[in-house]
C-alpha cells in the first residue's frame, strides 16, 4: 500500500487524508522530518502560506523537503502548497521551496469572502469537468517550457504538472470527487515502478 504524507503543520490536513484513504492508500500526517523517510509521496495542503513557511522554518523542514524532492518522490501542492512549490512569486524577491518552474500570484481570485466554486476540465483527470473550490486562491502567471498546463479558469492557469510535481490553485479535498488525488497517486505508483527497476 502506498504511504502518502500530508504535511501536518497547518491547513486542510484531515480532508486530504480522507481523500487519500478513499483512493486506497495510507495517509500519514507528517509533523516531524523523520517521517519523510517512510513516505512514497507528499501533499502540501492549502492553508496560509506565510504561516506555513514560518512553521517550516521553525521545525527545520525546508532542507529535508528539498532532499525529498531530489530523491524523485512526487509532491502535490494545493493552494498554499502550490505557493510553497513555486520557484517565483509575484511581488516577492524570494520564493519558498523553489521546486516548480512556475510564477505564482497570491490571492489573485480575491479574499476569503470572495471564495467560490467552479466547474473546470482538467487534462488527463476530469475531461468532463469537476468542481473546484477556490478559497483565497493563487493562480499561475507563468509556466516554464517543461510544465504541463492541466487546467485554466477564466483564462488563468490553475493546475499544472512538472515531472514529479503537481500543483493546483484550488482545494480538491473539499469535494467528494477524488479524481485529482487519484491522479497524484498514479504519479506515485509510476515513481515506485521506476525506483524498483533501478534497485533491481
Amino acid at each position: 500500500m502506498l504511504k502518502i504524507g500530508i504535511l501536518g503543520l497547518q491547513g486542510a490536513i484531515r480532508e486530504h487524508a480522507q481523500a487519500v484513504k478513499n483512493c486506497g492508500a495510507e495517509a500519514i500526517e507528517v509533523k516531524s522530518i523523520e517521517q519523510l523517510d517512510q513516505l512514497d509521496g507528499l501533499i502540501l495542503p492549502g492553508g496560509e502560506s506565510t504561516t506555513m513557511r514560518r512553521l517550516l522554518d521553525k521545525y527545520n523542514f525546508m532542507d529535508p523537503l528539498r532532499a525529498f524532492a531530489r530523491e524523485g518522490k512526487p509532491i502535490f501542492g494545493t493552494c498554499a502548497g502550490l505557493i510553497l512549490l513555486a520557484k517565483r512569486l509575484t511581488g516577492q524577491e524570494k520564493a519558498h521551496l523553489e521546486l516548480m518552474d512556475i510564477t505564482v500570484e497570491r490571492n489573485s481570485f480575491g479574499r476569503q469572502k470572495e471564495s467560490f466554486e467552479a466547474e473546470i476540465a482538467i487534462a488527463g483527470v476530469a475531461e468532463d469537468k469537476m468542481t473546484a473550490v477556490f478559497i483565497r486562491a493563487p493562480h499561475i502567471t507563468e509556466a516554464g517550457e517543461n510544465v504541463e498546463v492541466l487546467a485554466k479558469y477564466d483564462g488563468r492557469i490553475v493546475a499544472v504538472r512538472e515531472g514529479q510535481f503537481l500543483g493546483c490553485s484550488f482545494h480538491p479535498e473539499l469535494t467528494e470527487d477524488s479524481r485529482l488525488t487519484a491522479y497524484f497517486l498514479q504519479m506515485v505508483e509510476e515513481y515506485k515502478m521506476i525506483e524498483n527497476k533501478v534497485c533491481n
